[in-house]
């Protein structure tokens, strides 16, 4: 027996070793991994000190004409027609809600970045850089299907105006028999976003004069709108009897009433009227042009945000109460509305008004977009040849019309309401992962702290973690620890809200049935909900300070996040395949490409050659010395000896 112990320790002790080789070198690659993806990019480099000229005037105007567009004069009568009935308001107001808890997230992430930027630099600076890729990745699918769906939009108000002869001919002569795809080819709405991207290319840039000019006629209009549509109003529409509703094969039009479609879908409606409210986000990236922007940029957000809402719900309450919501348009509702009426004048001004709105709103989101590129470009995480400048016209040409002849490749392959669908998810992601980066952000460990809790290593266990879960010992600082907890209750607060929110948004007929299973789902993914918040809210807070912090954190943010996971789980299957295969695009990109020919990457890398050629260089320094004392001929040697 005694033999065979070492023998027993002969055999078992490679395997404990190469086991051990195995976890050890797992958590290197970890670390490694870590390391790589969470790279920051230095927040004064390039930083350009821009003029604080901005009132919150301005920037209040700046928020309206970016916003008003395609929401006013399509989204009303798509919604109420298809989703909510004249519950439309409610789901305007939700989705404004949810606009400006992550409008309010965007002024904190911007009030942190000494320059001005988009939420990918902003991410950069302050998370990492795999969280600002993806960030990026998705801001680019904002702005180009942004793009692709304001002109698809144009398309279609020209088109009803014509009466339907542009489709009608695009129908008989290219027809599209493929399912998710657009019936025709649209041409038109390719041709217009190639001019744009072409004039950009060129180095046309949008002056503020135009902008404020169709920013003007387009509010005159929706106020002309509400105030005509005023003196047609019934109150009837929004009572109208389920026995009344025409219901044919192909469509059911609810059971009338304020809400015909549900709670269900008045949700349902908010996450397409969520894409209303998409371009707030330009306010809260001028942080360094506005005057006090501690002040100014949350009430800008609030004021633009509030703006829009009134608008939508003036415009989508007449509508409604006007004509009854299963006869609407929801391609260009005001014109069917005013030839119902029998206003043909009225159906032209309105129609010139909407037109500008389009064009504005065009503008608005084609030039974003080779910026966003651009700046990706040159931190090396997209391809090389997407940012190079034009020495003729001193901007991205090769990127700007590959983005526009994809935007309009989108445009004239899909329909307008998959366009919607598209940057609502995409748009919906990024609010959600920059209020995530909030609560990272607020409670990250101060790199200015000196004090011992602070300075410590990371040390965690079990025990250690439970204890700081509710801050057993008192910190008032945030150390490694309390970091890493909120880092991991972050995360795993995303996934309490998916369980919460699916409950609600598969099982709600079944728990206001009082149905037991539903009902434990949606009471556990609460709890979790609640308890994970209260978790968060117990971890010490970072003494920096900020021009503009979020006010009830993490609440807020949380509730931010939660608005719009619902909102999210609210669009359909095909929506989230497509947005699969553009992340998955994104991820390929990255991997194969961003993350090894990052200019932080080589940075890095430069930076520890230096280290290294200094450390050899004093290691030969020393031998040198050694060797020289070592000498026979030396004094000390003597004195050594």
């Amino acid at each position: 027996m005694e033999r065979g112990i070492p023998l027993m320790l002969c055999i078992t002790g490679p395997l404990y070793n190469f086991r051990g080789g195995i976890k050890a070198g797992a958590l290197r690659a970890a670390r490694v991994a870590y390391r790589v993806l969470s790279r920051r990019k230095a927040a004064e480099e390039g930083a350009a000190r821009l003029a604080r000229v901005l009132s919150a005037l301005d920037l209040t105007a700046l928020g309206v004409g970016s916003t008003l567009g395609v929401g006013v004069y399509v989204l009303a009568g798509d919604v109420a027609k298809n989703y909510a009935g004249p519950a439309v308001v409610l789901s305007f107001l939700l989705a404004a809600v949810a606009s400006v808890f992550a409008g309010l997230c965007y002024a904190e992430f911007g009030a942190r970045v000494p320059k001005a930027g988009s939420a990918y630099v902003y991410s950069y600076v302050c998370v990492g850089e795999f969280i600002a890729f993806i960030i990026g990745w998705n801001l680019i699918l904002e702005y180009i299907i942004g793009a692709a769906s304001v002109v698809k939009a144009l398309s279609e108000y020209l088109d009803s105006l014509c009466g339907k002869a542009m489709s009608s001919f695009f129908r008989d002569t290219m027809p599209i028999d493929t399912p998710y795809l657009a019936k025709y080819p649209d041409i038109f709405a390719f041709s217009v976003i190639v001019l744009f991207s072409l004039a950009l290319a060129m180095g046309v840039k949008e002056s503020t004069r135009f902008n404020n000019f169709c920013t003007g006629v387009n509010l005159c209009v929706v106020a002309f709108v509400i105030i005509s549509g005023s003196f047609k109003a019934d109150a009837k529409n929004w009572r109208i009897p389920a026995e009344d509703v025409p219901h044919t094969d192909k469509k059911n039009f609810g059971s009338g009433g304020f809400a015909p479609y549900g709670f269900a879908g008045i949700i349902k409606g908010a996450a397409v009227c969520f894409y209303g409210f998409i371009g707030f986000d330009c306010v809260a990236t001028a942080g360094e042009e506005a005057r006090r922007p501690q002040k100014t940029i949350p009430f800008a957000v609030v004021a633009s945000l509030l703006v829009v809402f009134l608008a939508y719900c003036g415009v989508s309450s007449v509508l409604t109460l006007i004509l009854p919501y299963y006869l609407q348009d929801e391609k260009a509702p005001f014109p069917h509305v005013y030839d119902r009426l029998g206003w043909e004048w009225a159906k032209y001004a309105v129609s010139v008004g909407a037109i500008c709105a389009l064009c504005s709103s065009l503008l608005g989101a084609v030039f974003p977009l080779p910026r966003i590129i651009y700046a990706m470009a040159s931190d090396g995480l997209l391809y090389k040849f997407l940012g190079r400048v034009s020495e003729r016209f001193q901007t991205p040409l090769i990127g700007t019309m590959l983005a526009g002849v994809f935007t309009g490749t989108l445009a004239m392959l899909f329909e307008l309401e998959q366009l919607i669908h598209m940057m609502s998810i995409g748009t919906l992601l990024a609010y959600s992962m920059v209020a995530s980066c909030v609560l990272l952000l607020r409670y990250e460990q101060s790199a200015s702290t000196h004090r011992p809790a602070a300075a410590a290593r990371l040390q965690c266990s079990a025990r250690l973690f439970l204890r700081q879960l509710v801050n057993a010992d008192g910190l008032d600082a945030p150390s490694p620890l309390s970091s890493l907890v909120v880092s991991v209750l972050v995360s795993l607060y995303g996934v309490w809200c998916i369980i919460m929110m699916s409950s609600i948004n598969q099982y709600s007929d079944e728990i206001l049935a009082g149905h037991a299973g539903p009902i434990a789902m949606f009471a556990i993914g609460s709890l979790l909900v609640v308890a994970t918040l209260c978790a968060i809210a117990r971890q010490p807070v970072s003494e920096k300070k900020l021009a503009f912090s979020v006010p009830l954190v993490p609440w807020l943010p949380g509730i931010s996040i939660l608005i719009n996971v619902y909102l999210m789980l609210n669009l359909d299957y095909v929506t989230w395949i497509r947005f699969a295969v553009w992340i998955a695009a994104g991820l390929l990109i990255y991997f194969s490409y961003g993350a090894w020919h990052s200019a932080e990457r080589r940075r890095t890398l430069e930076a520890v050659h230096m280290a290294d050629l200094h450390c050899d260089s004093q290691t030969v320094l020393l031998r040198q010395n050694h060797q020289h004392l070592q000498h026979p001929l030396h004094p000390l040697h003597h004195s050594l000896g």
